[in-house]
């Protein structure tokens, strides 16, 4: 039987290679005794190929709530009775005055969110209007959106204004996606990424652990993502939403989500894998291990509709697990 853990680390730093499905396949089966050997060994990685620099970034939700998509883990779906009061898409000076706000905290990235299928014409001429005004303003802030599906004239006009960055999340395995989306497909995701990086914008693509899929669907999940080749990695844990289809689901356990990141990093030893939303609810006071783990970046804040912690917090939590913002 393989040996997983040596086995990777032969691969994957003396070799600096891939690892394969069948490797990835046998960390994930590592008992959990083993799980704090396979944490250093991520984190090896990660100095390696990024060193000590960590990746700040914040989200702007820029038109709340009121979405026509069915995402079973999202409070924002027009389909759903939870929390979320739908708001109108912000000004384009709101635009601007979140984005400073985010500079003056520490962030390089400023991501503008809308909850949306795909962008209206009048949605995205706003964000390219406020995308213009931003890269005017701070030339060095990089500016990413998350707009849903794109066509190709979406991500034309989107070049155009100066975004950096497109997220689109798989959000999970093929196999699995039916049961957690039913309005929109897997392969719509998957073309909006490719599409995406035909038109030369860095891509965004990760997803979330934590709703209802197997250990096979989180390895198919990671080796969609190796195909793929995003440069950044988000990794969300459920925070399960009063209101939505998912708000019975239990918190992913901490040890398997760390195990989760450390593969992440193995998988893509050269992206930008970012802790995301629901870490403080997972990983509670193990957030500095979740740092040790193979990431290299956070968001700052809030994630759209729950609340993160305090900028300080993060800040010295950076701090002392020895990363440079």
């Amino acid at each position: 039987m393989l040996d997983a853990l040596p086995t990777a680390r032969r691969i994957a730093l003396d070799e600096q290679g891939v690892l394969s499905r069948e490797v990835l396949a046998g960390l994930a089966a590592l008992p959990r005794e083993d799980v704090g050997g396979l944490l250093t060994l991520a984190d090896d990685v990660r100095r390696r190929a990024s060193g000590d620099a960590a990746a700040v970034e914040v989200l702007f939700n820029a038109k709340k709530g009121g979405c026509s998509e069915d995402c079973h883990f999202c409070s924002q779906s027009a389909r759903y009775a939870t929390d979320v009061l739908a708001e109108p898409l912000r000004e384009t000076h709101e635009f601007l005055d979140a984005a400073r706000e985010a500079r003056d905290r520490g962030a390089a990235e400023f991501c503008i969110v809308v909850a949306v299928r795909g962008p209206s014409n009048a949605l995205l001429e706003r964000v390219c209007e406020a995308t213009r005004a931003i890269r005017a303003d701070m030339p060095e802030m990089h500016v990413a959106v998350s707009l849903g599906i794109l066509t190709d004239a979406h991500c034309a006009k989107l070049a155009e204004a100066g975004v950096h960055k497109i997220n689109h999340n798989l959000e999970t395995s093929r196999r699995h996606f039916p049961a957690i989306c039913s309005t929109h497909s897997y392969d719509e995701r998957w073309e909006t990424c490719l599409r995406a990086k035909r038109h030369g914008f860095e891509l965004c693509s990760g997803g979330i652990i934590g709703m209802g899929e197997t250990a096979e669907d989180r390895l198919d999940f990671l080796c969609a993502l190796q195909e793929l080749g995003p440069v950044e990695v988000p990794i969300n844990f459920l925070n399960p939403r009063p209101g939505t289809p998912l708000s019975d689901r239990s918190i992913v356990d901490p040890v398997e989500a760390l195990r989760f990141v450390a593969m992440a990093r193995l998988a893509l030893p050269y992206a930008l894998v970012r802790l995301a939303g629901g870490r403080e609810i997972t990983l509670q006071g193990l957030q500095d291990l979740g740092m040790q783990s193979g990431a290299s970046g956070i968001v700052l804040g809030a994630y759209l509709t729950t609340a993160g912690r305090d900028d300080e917090e993060d800040f010295a939590m950076l701090r002392r697990t020895g990363f440079a913002v």
